[in-house]
């Protein structure tokens, strides 16, 4: 039997509360995040940051910026979500993830001044609010100079959106969670571009036309210098690997040579010309050189995990985050080019506001069978809608746990000449690094 010391029981209990949270739902709006920010003594404004938004490419963004930044010597704080196996990874300084006595204390005063806010607000902050506030208040802690912030969800009235960035970012921008955000590529737009404010430059990473249009617009309206990083940035791919590409950079101001770039597929490529723009109009906004030693290596350095990880060689076996119907375009384009002619073997599970036809139509013929496991979420979609889905369009499909279904796939694969793709939901990958974890 293993006996809990009473810091680390105190360190889930307070995890444990903060999780409670959750049960509040998601709440779109700036004023519970305005009072909790206040109360503790507007934590936001002590450092700069780069405000991330977009509807595929804004995480592995928001790892290259971090990577870069750090390796140029700054204290930089990251922000992102949701977690993959824990809460911790969410709040970052310097590369680290906030630790757990650390993530405790900051747990107890958010709940004490989340409890005022109630009181005064009649509505109880949630799961989302209240971890942003921690994370400004921790990066504040920490004497972070330079945060590196990515929106949850929309950007409009995203809880990060209290911030002045000193530049924003919007990366490509496609359907997703309609109910909140609205029915086509405009509406979704328009809550992305949010989060540019009056005369703050944007960069617009490669996008939708319509999608462009509106925050162009947007950004006009703001005087808001916006640069497009698909015209600033030119980039040839050398050389491409399972476990990343080499790609000669071109932009407007700089000529950068090779970099190796350990994320892989096109999309990865798209990511880091929105990367290298972002880092050459930040150098102009606060004057100083970078330095492209810094920024390759800080590229090169760069980790983010559930990104086309490479989990196994022989036989690949991929695991991606993708859960939208154009990030399942973006993982199938990938499959095609890095693993031209195998046979797919696909491990997926849902969450029940998931688009599944269109996210399983992009992988057509390549898929031969499908694994249908749960997802360890309250919102999981039920099986039967996936294996629909799946056999529609002539798949052999089964149900399974993870585990099991990870060890058939595997087999199958191994025998057939073909490949693994564990993909569908964030909250999948998370539990396939966390049973990793747990084999290790």
């Amino acid at each position: 039997m293993v006996n809990m010391s009473n810091g680390d029981k105190h360190n889930k209990e307070a995890l444990e509360k903060l999780y409670k949270r959750q049960t509040f739902g998601i709440k779109p709006g700036l004023e519970v995040i305005e009072a909790l920010l206040k109360k503790l003594g507007n934590p936001e404004r002590s450092f700069g940051c780069i405000h991330v938004a977009g509807t595929n490419g804004k995480g592995s963004v928001c790892a290259m910026l971090d990577s870069v930044l750090r390796s140029a010597g700054g204290n930089v704080g990251l922000y992102t979500s949701p977690h993959l196996v824990s809460f911790n990874e969410r709040i970052c300084v310097g590369g680290k993830p906030v630790g757990d006595s650390e993530l405790a204390v900051l747990i107890d005063r958010i709940e004490q001044v989340s409890a005022e806010v109630a009181a005064e607000l009649k509505r109880e902050p949630t799961f989302f609010e209240c971890g942003t506030a921690m994370a400004f208040d921790y990066f504040r802690t920490k004497g972070v100079n330079l945060a590196v912030v990515e929106v949850g969800m929309g950007g409009r009235l995203d809880a990060t959106n209290v911030i002045t960035p000193m530049v924003s970012v919007v990366t490509r921008v496609s359907l997703e969670h309609m109910m909140y955000l609205g029915k086509d590529v405009e509406s979704i737009a328009f809550e992305k571009a949010g989060i540019i404010k009056p005369g703050r430059s944007v960069v617009c990473g490669a996008t939708d036309e319509k999608a462009l249009d509106v925050i162009s617009r947007v950004a006009k309206e703001r005087n808001s210098p916006i640069y497009s990083a698909a015209e600033n940035a030119a980039i040839r791919v050398v050389s491409r690997q399972l476990s990343g590409q080499k790609v000669n950079v071109e932009t407007v101001n700089a000529s950068y040579g090779t970099i190796k770039l350990p994320l892989t597929g096109g999309h990865q490529v798209e990511n880091l010309a929105t990367v290298i723009t972002t880092l050459e109009v930040l150098a102009d906004v606060v004057k100083t050189n970078i330095g492209l030693d810094r920024i390759k290596a800080g590229i090169e350095e760069t980790r983010w995990s559930g990104r086309f990880q490479v989990l196994s060689t022989d036989p690949p076996v991929i695991l991606d985050g993708a859960h939208n119907p154009g990030a399942a375009v973006v993982l199938a384009d990938t499959f095609r080019s890095h693993l031209r002619g195998k046979p797919v073997g696909l491990i997926t599970g849902m969450c029940g506001d998931k688009d599944v036809q269109g996210f399983v139509k992009p992988f057509g013929s390549m898929v031969k069978r499908m694994w249908v496991v749960p997802v360890n979420s309250e919102r999981n979609m039920a099986a039967g809608q996936i294996v629909s889905a799946g056999r529609g369009l002539g798949w052999l499909v089964a149900e399974s746990t993870l585990r099991e279904a990870i060890v058939e796939a595997t087999k199958w694969a191994a025998a057939a000449g073909g490949a693994v793709c564990i993909a569908g939901s964030l909250f999948l990958a998370g539990e396939v690094l966390a049973m990793r974890e747990d084999l290790t």
